[in-house]
């Protein structure tokens, strides 16, 4: 795997004290290798049968959710203001100007075979711990991963600009999880020029769940980690050096922030870099022989903590083309570029414009033609 994390500008600013920390989910890879595992039991028979997923039509707009009123007992974990429900306001679900693609852009422009996702990490029923979007070239068996950081400036009028609080205000004003899921579509098309075509959302349950499946991973810890905060039930305890992680301290190693009593921290990038360690570890486990015995329990997960718009089929043909990409070579991994913070008391990070769109464009972009800065709605500090 290659780890490309152009200049993001500097380092995030320190959180709040009780602040939640970030929960890595990289749902997406992990549903392919599991699949994959599955089709190779199966012996392929099945494939046959399975044709590659349409991609969706360019809409003149996210629709608005027809789902039930969100769940009234689905609260913050916390007091933290970042975690608070942000005050919804009707204008921010006309962010994106009502398409799915640039101005211009139409169905002919799409590449062929490529698919865009937005993966989700979801902490406390609403909260959204991680925010990726990733790409799959079918036809160059290349895929993408982009790591937005979550407290990216964006463009709306509610109180709390921070793209983490999108699937929250939609969820709470805009219909459950299908309005979260809209709005934050929406805004992530400000940054990025389109919408993605997919989304894969998963609860911090399946973190400890998958690794555990998969006995575990070898994990480099670079210092000691040493942190508790039993209002979280979160409790870090790691030894400095390279070591057998259960689950449980899989997620301790991709949820650190910062020491107790301020002793060794990391930042937001380098908390992604530690994310992205434990999935190449993760995939790597999940496509050797002996996982395969173990379907069935991955299904398991997947279906109790797992809410996709992907059908079977669609998961099938994906976990099919997974296997022609040798080891994860051929998955590149990225942190959105950004310029600074704005500093207390929001900490705001200000999105990098050229980056991004240079960044875009070499990996994500679904269409044949270039995306250009009139077609996003970037803020700078």
């Amino acid at each position: 795997m290659t780890n490309r994390t152009p200049g993001h500008g500097r380092a995030a600013a320190p959180k709040q004290k009780n602040r939640k920390a970030r929960l890595f989910v990289k749902t997406f890879l992990l549903t392919l290798a599991v699949c994959a595992a599955a089709l190779v039991v199966a012996g392929g028979v099945f494939l046959a049968t399975i044709k590659p997923p349409e991609v969706p039509a360019l809409a003149a707009a996210v629709t608005e959710s027809t789902a039930a009123p969100p769940d009234a007992t689905v609260t913050p974990v916390n007091n933290d203001p970042a975690f608070l429900p942000p005050e919804g306001n009707e204008e921010d679900k006309a962010v994106g100007g009502g398409l799915t693609a640039p101005a211009g852009f139409t169905d002919s422009d799409r590449k062929d075979s490529f698919y865009t996702f937005v993966i989700v990490g979801l902490d406390g029923g609403i909260n959204t711990d991680t925010i990726m979007v990733a790409s799959y070239d079918a036809a160059n068996k290349q895929a993408s991963i982009i790591s937005i950081p979550r407290d990216s400036l964006v463009d709306v009028k509610r109180n709390v600009k921070k793209i983490n609080a999108a699937y929250p205000a939609g969820t709470l004003n805009g219909g459950g999880q299908q309005g979260g899921i809209a709005q934050l579509k929406r805004e992530i098309k400000t940054i990025i020029g389109f919408t993605p075509d997919y989304y894969v959302c998963i609860d911090l349950d399946a973190f400890v769940k998958i690794i555990d499946a998969v006995g575990g991973v070898d994990v480099d810890v670079p210092f000691a980690m040493k942190y508790d905060d039993p209002d979280q039930n979160l409790h870090i305890d790691l030894q400095a050096g390279f070591q057998h992680l259960d689950g449980l301290n899989a997620m301790g190693f991709a949820r650190f922030r910062k020491g107790d009593n301020g002793v060794n921290t990391v930042t937001d990038y380098q908390r992604i870099d530690n994310q992205q360690t434990v999935i190449k570890a993760v995939l790597g486990k999940l496509l050797t022989p002996a996982s395969i015995a173990k379907i069935p329990q991955f299904i398991t997960i997947f279906s109790e903590n797992v809410t996709t718009d992907l059908t079977a089929q669609n998961m099938l043909w994906f976990a099919n083309q997974i296997k022609d990409i040798q080891g994860t070579d051929a998955l590149s991994t990225y942190t959105m570029p950004t310029t600074g913070t704005s500093g207390p008391p929001s900490y705001y990070e200000y999105l990098d414009k050229p980056a991004i769109l240079d960044l875009v464009n070499r990996t994500i972009n679904p269409f044949t033609k270039d995306i250009t800065g009139s077609d996003v709605d970037i803020v700078g500090g």
